[in-house]
């Protein structure tokens, strides 16, 4: 994963600027999780080992402890390290898709099916965070997504129709003469407005769900990468950093951050980088100008930015800068290009300094689709298009459900997720992919 390298700096309209290389959540969470090592453990045999420490990874191996497993989450890097802590803490309803594509894909039964599980996630994340008193900034805020051309609010109006006729689910929409109600902006040609999403902090989040889980009796192992899987008398072998461990089921919970160790599940998971920028904290009077109702905000492009104010009145400024996967090189062009656009939005804080840069990958799929189910014997979840807290949170306890034994039938539950055809884990048609959407953006 790459980020900025310690002092390094970015040129743009205003001064010269000091970026920290970190993630802005990382400063709001303790340095240790925890963990435990594997070392001093009286047995290295358990019946479910769990490879990653992120949502989808602990929310599966909280359940399966709940049901009586014995279960070790492998983490080669800290609890949360990947996405879980590196995004913008935006929980989304909906999916990647929009209502009319997944209506036109699927029909409208399924369609409705689908989005309806995404909003079964958000009330199933916020009784997980209820239930485990997980401190972690949680609130409903709703989401805008704001018109980057007149032509996409006209589409925002079809799509309020839609959502009301197939889904019963109510948007509201903001013309352009009245969205500085919501937004402090004139960049935009009117706003979507979605009471049902809501924010946290992501790393807050993983934190309180990696507690839950240790409370439970998950052994979670940090700086434990997982090196070969092998399958051996109806168990698996489980080479890692520290030595071997012996396991019973095994689900392969790394998303974006998938290496050799899964060939198969790598071949059909795309990382994309995101980026991400943030402020110093901002006058109290001007950060309660800018969103006035604290909503978590994304345009309408295909190359989109998003963006919210943080619980210390931060402005955080995110989007696919560049489409390739996060590099010091590609993260510095990044906060450069993100600066620029921040700039644009919002003309006020053209001067304001900045304090963060840095960038993650997103887990992509060829259908834009999340997919859970067993791969080459092993269990997955992953795929969520950059709508992964509630989602993977979900699909990770619903995918453990499965490795329990139950009989699970779920729309997103298969075994069937067909491998992206001339793809060994390497996107070399990534310079390609941004290039077409560079282009969509431009025409649409």
């Amino acid at each position: 994963m790459g980020a900025v390298s310690a002092g390094a700096t970015i040129r743009h309209d205003a001064p010269v600027v000091t970026l920290k290389e970190s993630p802005y959540w990382w400063d709001t969470v303790p340095s240790e999780a925890g963990s435990s090592n594997l070392d001093v453990l009286p047995s290295r045999r358990f019946d479910v080992a769990v490879i990653g420490a992120g949502y989808t990874g602990l929310a599966a191996a909280r359940q399966l402890a709940r049901v009586g497993a014995s279960v070790v989450v492998l983490e080669r890097e800290r609890v949360g390290w990947g996405a879980s802590s590196r995004n913008g803490g935006q929980v989304l309803t909906g999916l990647k898709l929009d209502p009319a594509t997944l209506v036109s894909r699927v029909g409208q039964s399924r369609a409705r099916e689908l989005f309806d599980i995404s909003l079964a996630s958000i009330a199933a994340l916020e009784a997980l965070i209820a239930g485990e008193a997980i401190e972690c900034e949680y609130e409903r805020t709703g989401h805008i997504q704001a018109a980057s051309k007149r032509a996409h609010f006209d589409a925002f109006r079809e799509e309020q129709k839609l959502l009301a006729r197939v889904f019963e689910h109510r948007v509201e929409l903001v013309p352009r003469a009245e969205q500085r109600r919501e937004i402090a902006s004139d960049a935009y040609h009117g706003l979507l407005v979605d009471e049902r999403s809501a924010a946290l902090n992501p790393a807050q989040y993983v934190r309180g769900l990696n507690a839950a889980a240790v409370r439970g009796g998950v052994v979670v192992a940090e700086g434990t990468g997982v090196e070969r899987l092998t399958r051996q008398s109806m168990r698996w072998a489980i080479e890692t950093s520290r030595g071997a461990v012996d396991a019973r089921d095994v689900l392969v919970a790394t998303n974006g951050y998938t290496d050799g160790a899964a060939p198969a599940l790598q071949r059909r998971l795309v990382p994309i980088g995101s980026y991400v920028i943030a402020t110093a904290p901002l006058p109290a009077s001007i950060a309660a100008t800018l969103v006035p109702r604290r909503r978590v905000a994304f345009d309408s492009k295909h190359f989109l930015h998003y963006f919210r104010l943080t619980g210390d009145s931060r402005l955080l400024f995110g989007g696919r800068a560049e489409f390739a996967r996060p590099t010091p090189e590609t993260t510095r062009r990044a906060a450069a290009i993100l600066r620029r656009d921040l700039a644009r939005v919002f003309p006020q804080l053209a001067a304001t300094r900045l304090e963060y840069a840095w960038s993650g990958n997103v887990a992509f799929t060829r259908d834009r689709m999340p997919h859970a189910g067993r791969l080459d014997e092993t269990y997955y979840a992953g795929g969520y298009c950059g709508h992964g807290i509630a989602m993977a949170t979900y699909l990770g306890a619903l995918v453990a459900r499965r490795i329990a034994g139950e009989p699970v039938e779920h729309p997103l539950l298969s075994d069937c997720f067909p491998a992206i055809p001339l793809y060994r884990g390497k996107p070399w048609f990534l310079p390609l992919v941004g290039a077409y959407y560079k282009l969509r953006d431009w025409m649409d």
